[in-house]
């Protein structure tokens, strides 16, 4: 089965090395993040474009999204999964589906970074119906700020402030994480990410309080076509979890619709 998997790859990279425009990883990306793993960037989907992406976590996790970019530095999309979906036994649902909206106030500049403000009510992993919170907290209400620099290809970092709406587990702080990317060549970056999870350290919290860190790999396959890698909870930040680490799976395809 390994051996299929990375004949696969191969062939899909032989196929796409040749297409002139790319996703949103490596120096020559043609797109940008709106978000690094779980936390939001500055990154807006540009006027006419829209994005597809599914996320696979553990647990038989799969969340879609769909993202469309409505105006100049304004786009909206809406977002859904559930547990179990992949695997065997019982699809678990989410409860609701997910929105978000992002407008960029300021544009980067090159000595200002560019800030975004905006709201996704999209959590990832399990959904706890008697807490009516996931696993990994929804962002809620954010604004991000986003600075590139170029650095060996390029360098960029990230940070945000939010407050989740999720608050049922009697921890309502407002919370910040920090992110950062780095492009290893054209078609690759590599993509991290620590939230300090503040809204998630106490009274019934998931989190025991050492922050989430999770780090990523992004490859821009051909036109629009992003596929990624995820390591999540590297710090072991789960109190309900024995593992060191979540591994899971990120595909992103964007294309301009008018």
């Amino acid at each position: 089965m390994m051996k299929k998997i990375i004949y696969s790859v191969i062939i899909i990279y032989l196929v796409t090395t040749n297409f002139m425009a790319q996703g949103t990883s490596g120096a020559d990306a043609k797109y940008e993040y709106r978000n690094l793993i779980d936390i939001p960037t500055a990154g807006v989907l540009e006027k006419g474009y829209v994005g597809v992406s599914l996320e696979v976590m553990p647990f038989g996790v799969l969340i879609s999204k769909i993202e469309v970019g409505v105006f100049e530095n304004l786009c909206l999309g809406i977002s859904y999964g559930g547990s179990n979906i992949i695997g065997s036994g019982k699809i678990s649902g989410y409860k609701l589906p997910g929105v978000n909206i992002r407008g960029r106030l300021f544009n980067e500049t090159e000595v200002l970074p560019a800030i975004t403000l905006g709201f996704d009510s999209q959590g990832k992993g399990e959904y706890n119906r008697g807490l009516n919170r996931y696993q990994i907290k929804s962002p809620g209400l954010f604004v991000a700020s986003s600075k590139n620099f170029d650095f060996y290809g390029y360098f960029s970092i990230h940070g945000i402030i939010n407050y989740s709406l999720e608050s049922e587990d009697n921890d309502k702080d407002l919370n910040i994480a920090v992110g950062f990317e780095k492009t290893l060549g054209t078609k690759i970056s590599v993509i991290g990410e620590y939230d300090f999870a503040i809204n998630d350290n106490s009274g019934n919290s998931f989190g025991d309080g050492t922050g989430y860190f999770n780090l990523g790999l992004r490859w821009s396959f051909g036109d629009g076509l992003t596929l990624g890698v995820n390591l999540r909870d590297i710090l072991d930040n789960k109190k309900f979890s024995g593992n060191k680490a979540d591994r899971g799976l990120f595909v992103e395809y964007i294309k301009a619709i008018f």
